[in-house]
């Protein structure tokens, strides 16, 4: 996933989940900020941040926030790139979605199964697969963790994917770590235990759960390799 006309800033503050403010070239901006979750982490006044110019010139915000600097790592806030990243993964082969014997003929973004959208439908020759994907933003001490935030989504995400396998579909949950570097990916106990709790259940019942980290530079984000998994 590629992003043009990226600048470099220096993060002030965050009124609302939507907008943020920074500094481009001594000069205070409202931008977009292109993540609801809580980010707290992230987002500290005076970080440096990495923005892309929006080429609508009417725009409220003339920016959108896209990555953040933590310590040495580069990490990618948007939360609609992980979908790009897996839809280009599948494609490419850079993701190998276990227990298939065939390759994939079909990759569709969203279908609805039950009272879910789930973000990929895809088919091999003899499959019907499901697939969620979760993008993860949340690093302590090398260890990533999703959620951030309680995401009873999630959970009926997770329940549904459960359901879909009972029915014979093959069912998968992707994590995508945006970010280079991590030790391994574990769900967020504290955080939200009901999601780890109705995570764990979806692997007894059958449903696969990966983890992928990303190369990040301010102007583009790819899946690169698979991260282990500890629930």
């Amino acid at each position: 996933m590629k992003y043009k006309q990226m600048v470099k800033a220096t993060f002030i503050e965050r009124p609302n989940r939507f907008v943020a403010y920074c500094e481009v070239e001594g000069e205070r901006y409202k931008v977009h900020v292109k993540n609801t979750g809580r980010c707290k982490e992230l987002l500290q006044p005076g970080v440096t941040v990495y923005l892309e110019k929006s080429t609508n010139p009417n725009r409220q915000t003339p920016y959108s926030l896209i990555a953040v600097e933590k310590g040495s790592l580069l990490i990618n806030m948007d939360s609609q790139a992980p979908n790009v990243v897996v839809e280009e993964g599948l494609k490419l082969g850079r993701i190998q979605l276990p227990h298939l014997d065939d390759p994939l003929t079909v990759i569709k973004r969203e279908k609805n199964y039950g009272h879910s959208r789930f973000d990929f439908y895809c088919e091999t020759q003899n499959d019907k697969i499901f697939i969620e994907v979760k993008g993860v933003t949340l690093e302590e001490e090398g260890i990533v963790r999703f959620p951030d935030a309680p995401t009873e989504r999630g959970v009926k995400h997770l329940e549904e994917l459960i359901l879909a396998h009972q029915e014979g579909y093959r069912a998968y949950v992707i994590f995508v770590v945006q970010m280079e570097e991590a030790t391994y990916f574990s769900p967020h106990e504290e955080r939200h235990p009901a999601f780890a709790k109705t995570l764990r259940k979806a692997v007894t019942c059958g449903v696969e759960v990966l983890a992928y980290t990303c190369k990040v530079t301010p102007e583009c984000l790819e899946i690169m390799k698979p991260l282990e998994v500890r629930l």
